[in-house]
């Protein structure tokens, strides 16, 4: 259960509210080149593309072009987009009930490392399952990296969340399955619980 003096809960998407399973898009890559799916998160690491990608200084052009490099191959924008979009899976109806619920006795925001081929693919799935465009219903406010042109964990990007809806840390749960993310968030003074499977967030709040 989360303490009752939270009054603000921050939610990761990916790993989160979201389903994710990144090898899957590795592997979808891996039969679009002549490298393994093992090989290609490896190399992965060291590619700074992604992560400027998720800062929102890259075109999704340019993107894909950083990625038919990456991979050594031609394959088309399609081919390319849905192997990208390949680790998204889905969100399970509680969670959408869960955050229904929550927004009525809680300020609710969503902090994403995410970019704009993947968010169109996120919005496409909360389409499919409830009609609605997009998660706007579902949260006080929005925060997606690339509009940012920020990312987790750099401390600026919750400072700005913090700041711009006047939030004290104290009173603020942030939930992320990333370890990095939750250590910046807490050295600011953020209170944190570390998500390390989608299926520990309902309990959270049970």
């Amino acid at each position: 259960m989360i303490a009752p003096e939270i009054k603000n809960i921050i939610f990761d998407l990916g790993g989160v509210i979201l389903d994710l399973d990144i090898f899957k898009s590795y592997q979808a890559f891996s039969k679009l080149c002549r490298y393994r799916a093992d090989e290609l998160q490896a190399r992965a690491s060291s590619q700074l593309f992604f992560n400027e990608y998720e800062k929102g200084w890259m075109t999704d052009t340019e993107f894909r072009t950083a990625l038919r490099s990456f991979l050594n191959c031609q394959a088309t924008d399609q081919q390319l987009d849905e192997a990208w979009n390949a680790m998204l899976l889905r969100i399970p109806k509680e969670k959408y009930a869960l955050l229904q619920k929550l927004k009525d006795s809680h300020q609710l925001f969503l902090l994403s490392n995410t970019n704009n081929i993947h968010l169109q693919a996120v919005n496409q799935i909360v389409f499919n399952d409830t009609g609605d465009s997009n998660l706007s219903n579902y949260f006080h406010k929005e925060y997606y990296s690339h509009l940012m042109k920020m990312r987790k964990p750099d401390s600026e990007i919750f400072q700005c969340v913090l700041t711009e809806n006047d939030l004290a840390t104290s009173e603020t749960l942030f939930l992320d399955d990333n370890l990095e993310n939750i250590l910046s968030a807490s050295s600011l003074g953020i209170r944190t619980t570390h998500i390390t499977s989608p299926e520990m967030v309902l309990p959270l709040f049970a």
